[in-house]
C-alpha cells in the first residue's frame, strides 16, 4: 500500500513539472509576441507622422520631389507588408528611417524649414518614435532569446518537441548599417 501512495505522489509530481513547463514555454512565447506587437505599434505610430512630415516640407523644397515620393512609397509598401513577415518589416522599416535622415537633412538647405516649428516638432515625434522602435528591436531579441534557451535546454525542449515548439528568428542589423563610418577632417 505505501509503494503505491509512492508511485502516485511521483506520477503528479511529474505531471506538475510537465505542465510548469509547458506553461512557462507558452508565457516565453506570448512575451516574444507581445514585444513584436510593441515594434509594430511604433511603426504604427511612424507611418501615421510621415504624411504630415512629408506636406509639412514639401512646402519648402518643392524640387526634393524624389525624397519624398521614395518616403511615401516605402510607408505604404510598409503598410502592405504581411504582419506574420516581421524580416521584411524590419528592412522596409530601416529603408524609412534612412530616407527619413535624408528628409531631415534638406532642413539645413532650407533656413525657413529649420525655423518651422510644426517641422520641429513633427521631427522631434519622429526621432522619439525611431528610439522607441530601437529599444522595442532590443526587448524582441531578448524575448526571442530567452524562448529560444527554453527551446534548447532540457527538460523544456522535450516538452518543446512534443508541442511542436519552434525556435524564433531575432531581428538582425542590416549588413550596410554594420559597416563603420568614415570620418574625414
Amino acid at each position: 500500500m505505501g509503494l503505491t501512495w509512492v508511485i502516485i505522489v511521483i506520477l503528479i509530481l511529474l505531471v506538475a513539472i510537465y505542465i510548469a513547463i509547458y506553461n512557462g514555454l507558452q508565457k516565453a512565447k506570448i512575451h516574444a509576441q507581445e514585444a513584436w506587437s510593441q515594434i509594430d505599434v511604433q511603426l504604427k505610430r511612424r507611418n501615421d507622422l510621415i504624411p504630415n512630415l512629408v506636406e509639412t516640407v514639401k512646402g519648402y523644397a518643392k524640387h526634393e520631389s524624389q525624397t519624398f515620393e521614395k518616403v511615401v512609397e516605402l510607408r505604404n509598401q510598409l503598410v502592405n507588408t504581411p504582419a506574420s513577415d516581421h524580416q521584411k518589416q524590419m528592412e522596409v522599416s530601416n529603408q524609412i528611417t534612412d530616407s527619413l535622415k535624408s528628409i531631415f537633412a534638406l532642413s539645413e538647405n532650407y533656413p525657413d524649414l529649420k525655423a518651422n516649428q510644426n517641422f520641429l516638432k513633427l521631427q522631434e515625434e519622429l526621432t522619439n518614435t525611431e528610439n522607441k522602435i530601437a529599444y522595442s528591436r532590443q526587448l524582441y531579441n531578448s524575448t526571442v532569446a530567452f524562448f529560444d534557451q527554453k527551446l534548447a535546454t532540457f527538460p523544456s525542449n522535450l516538452v518543446a518537441k512534443i508541442h511542436g515548439f519552434t525556435k524564433m528568428n531575432y531581428l538582425e542589423t542590416p549588413t550596410q548599417e554594420k559597416v563603420v563610418p568614415q570620418v574625414k577632417f
